[in-house]
């Protein structure tokens, strides 16, 4: 849509964060508009057909928390189907690279390093996760590498006191036309400029004035939703400066998560909704999801620095990594099946620079810092604003409803 020279209020990023904003705001009576350096709605939920044969949610794919979930009732809604199978990273393991005794075992580990964090949370000591390892445990380096996928790091990075905090209700849904999908049908109706690369936001006069790719706009009120790197690293400017801000978003920086997707050629042999990954006793590892929604594929599924190694290793390291891996499991007669479709870089995605926040250790109480409006002109949200949800698409979503009603309150509407 055009850009205006003004408006009431601007949201900054059509991610799920800036379509929740959005949606709050509508029949408000208030002008608004969505303001969007991309070329399409959804930031880190996005869906991709990947192959005539394989829908693919190149960022989130999980409806966590589904009973708490404000796109379930969303999804329902505007007619997208959900799939409530149980997910597969804890038992429906296929072949036996991990064997049932052997997983047992780790998952007992696992679930006494939970047990291990969460008492240590109750007595307010904000610290590493890894502090809370069984010393010598030879399950330590795959406890950190599930890390890695939950958290986009590893666990010495990771604050105690944040990994507490987030709420998990052990129901996750998918989307079967794809999360990212559902986002972008969801902020269809709304004012969005694409490709529109905000600047500099200068709120040193009475109206914010708001520097973009597409030209110049005043707003009365101003929710910014994008993610904690491009705060951290200036890569959208504030004037005056907010350091306290900048400093808040450093504090929760984005971890890396990365997808792929390959075709696999006679998915019929394979086992629906399988698990595969090994006993390997390390944390640079992928874990492998065979024939999600019985489409004829394997996703692999890589976290933390391992992740942003193979990034930084070029584009078709990740699917290269995924086919060695997977080969080791069940042998190299698996490579001619196995064809690279789809594959996410998140760290090198110019308006992401990763895939979600984590605090670091110290820096749990950040997440508020960010959230808390600046002299009722200037909002904020997205997912490292969530006090609980954090790392979600829904916890995006419900903090933008939260930053819309801040708004309406400073405007005079309760």
């Amino acid at each position: 849509m055009p850009l205006p020279s003004s408006i009431d209020v601007a949201i900054i990023g059509a991610g799920a964060a800036g379509l929740g904003a959005a949606h709050a705001l509508q029949g408000s009576g208030r002008s608004v508009i969505v303001l969007e350096a991309r070329d399409r709605l959804g930031g880190r939920a996005w869906t991709v057909q990947a192959s005539p044969e394989v829908t693919f949610d190149v960022g989130c794919g999980w409806l966590h928390s589904a009973d708490k979930n404000s796109f379930v009732p969303i999804a329902r809604q505007l007619g997208f189907e959900l799939n409530k199978d149980l997910p597969p990273w804890r038992e429906r393991a296929y072949g036996n690279a991990f064997p049932e005794n052997e997983r047992d075992d780790f998952m007992r580990a696992m679930d006494a390093f939970y047990q291990r964090v969460s008492e240590a949370a109750q007595t307010g000591k904000d610290e590493p996760a890894s502090s809370h390892l069984e010393p010598r445990n030879r399950w330590n380096p795959m406890i950190d590498a599930i890390s890695t996928y939950i958290n986009g790091c590893e666990l010495k990075d990771m604050s105690t006191l944040d990994w507490d905090a987030y709420e998990d209700t052990n129901f996750n849904w998918r989307v079967r036309r794809g999360y990212g999908a559902l986002i972008a049908t969801y902020g269809a109706p709304f004012p969005v400029a694409l490709n529109c690369n905000v600047a500099l936001i200068d709120h040193s006069d009475k109206r914010v004035r708001i520097e973009t790719s597409r030209g110049t706009l005043t707003a009365d009120k101003v929710i910014v939703t994008v993610p904690t790197n491009l705060i951290a690293e200036e890569a959208i400017r504030f004037s005056p400066p907010l350091p306290a801000k900048v400093n808040a978003a450093a504090g929760l920086p984005l971890g890396v998560d990365d997808k792929v997707t390959l075709a696999l050629d006679d998915a019929e042999t394979f086992p629906k909704e399988g698990n595969l990954r090994g006993a390997t006793m390390r944390t640079d590892m992928g874990t492998y999801h065979i024939r999600p929604f019985g489409q004829p594929c394997i996703e692999g599924f890589f976290g933390g620095s391992f992740a942003r190694e193979l990034e930084n290793a070029g584009e078709g390291a990740i699917a290269a990594q995924a086919i060695n891996e997977i080969a080791g499991f069940l042998g190299n007669d698996i490579r001619r099946k196995l064809k690279p479709l789809y594959e996410s870089r998140w760290a090198h995605d110019p308006f992401a620079r990763g895939s979600y926040s984590h605090a670091l250790p110290g820096h749990a109480g950040d997440r508020a810092v960010l959230a808390a409006p600046v002299d009722g002109r200037l909002f904020f949200a997205g997912e490292a604003t969530s006090p609980t949800f954090f790392t979600t698409a829904h916890g995006a979503r419900d903090s933008g409803e939260r930053a819309a009603t801040e708004v309406l309150a400073a405007l005079g509407r309760p």
